[in-house]
């Protein structure tokens, strides 16, 4: 496994981490299509992949992901990992702040979380009195590093200002081949600042694995309400899967971990898929030893560029699909 510091706080942090948002979640079919079973042993393929960079949040499954994130890290060695969760947006003045930090490392079972983020933010409570909140908890060494999440470039600047001793480690955002709006200025801005770039569904949702096709029919309600599994969309796709698959099979390698390795090519970029199966734990963590050529760099570009999903469109098919 290969490593980064995260932000400037000298955590190290494996290259890819790991989103746990389905895990406990019945909106991703757990208890149905898979089970605790099951993330028992993709947590044991975690470990023995030298993975160890656990996302999760209070918001994922009502506090059951937190449960199991600790549960799991308890049993292979809290120093072995570097846990990050998140605080909702309603949570975010100082009295609402604190008792939700104390309950997510009462549910992780830890002494201090590792980074505890802002899943949202939330205009009504002045981003000045949250960031010194979560100062006073880096300072009474409840947690060891802040960050944010789905913070645009001036929401991020402005959160940084109204820290005095401290900074923000990371931003975690949605990032993959299909939403790029990072690449415009927050990638380039938190690789000068020195800020990590949490990339969430980087797989967008298991679109970009290969395994879907026009006629997918997704069974979870996270997927059917995703304009980007319409008929329509997954019809526009299929040239970009196509050369995906023709580089992944030149290399040797799977589409996966092909689309990882491209979310990758930025340095201060850490992906964090979501995992079920201890075979998807695999097939990511070889993603960091893959390197992609400027040919097929540029292939993959010219593919994306034809691949222009109408995202209005794709709720239009939604909805009819409902009614």
């Amino acid at each position: 496994m290969k490593f980064i510091e995260l932000g400037k706080t000298g955590i190290k942090i494996s290259k890819i981490g790991i989103g746990t948002w389905q895990w406990g979640a019945e909106e991703w079919g757990y208890g149905k299509s898979y089970s605790e079973n099951e993330i028992r042993k993709a947590f044991r393929a975690i470990y023995e992949n030298e993975i160890n960079f656990i996302d999760t949040a209070e918001m994922y499954a009502w506090g059951k992901s937190e449960k199991f994130v600790g549960e799991l890290v308890k049993e292979y060695g809290r120093e072995n990992f570097v846990i990050a969760t998140k605080v909702s947006p309603w949570h975010l003045d100082k009295k609402s702040l604190e008792k939700a930090c104390l309950s997510s490392i009462k549910r992780l079972g830890v002494k201090e979380i590792d980074l505890y983020q802002i899943h949202w933010p939330n205009p009504l409570v002045p981003l000045s009195k949250t960031m010194k909140a979560l100062e006073r908890l880096v300072n009474s060494g409840v947690i060891r590093a802040i960050g944010v999440s789905n913070f645009n470039l001036r929401r991020l600047s402005d959160a940084r200002k109204n820290l005095e001793k401290t900074d923000i480690a990371s931003n975690q955002v949605l990032y993959n081949m299909l939403s790029r709006s990072v690449e415009t200025d927050m990638i380039p801005y938190t690789q000068k600042e020195k800020i990590t770039l949490i990339a969430y569904s980087p797989l967008a949702q298991g679109l970009l694995t290969g395994k879907v096709n026009p006629s997918y029919k997704p069974k979870e309600i996270v997927r059917k309400i995703n304009p980007l599994f319409s008929r329509s969309s997954l019809k526009k796709l299929e040239a970009l899967n196509n050369v995906l698959q023709n580089v992944a099979k030149s290399k040797g390698k799977s589409i996966t971990q092909v689309v990882l390795s491209w979310t990758m090519r930025h340095s201060n970029v850490v992906p964090i898929p979501g995992v079920k199966r201890e075979d998807q734990v695999k097939d990511i963590a070889e993603s960091v030893n893959v390197s992609l050529s400027n040919e097929e760099l540029n292939a993959i570009e010219q593919a994306l560029r034809e691949a222009k999903v109408n995202k209005i469109l794709g709720y239009f098919e939604l909805i009819l699909n409902f009614l």
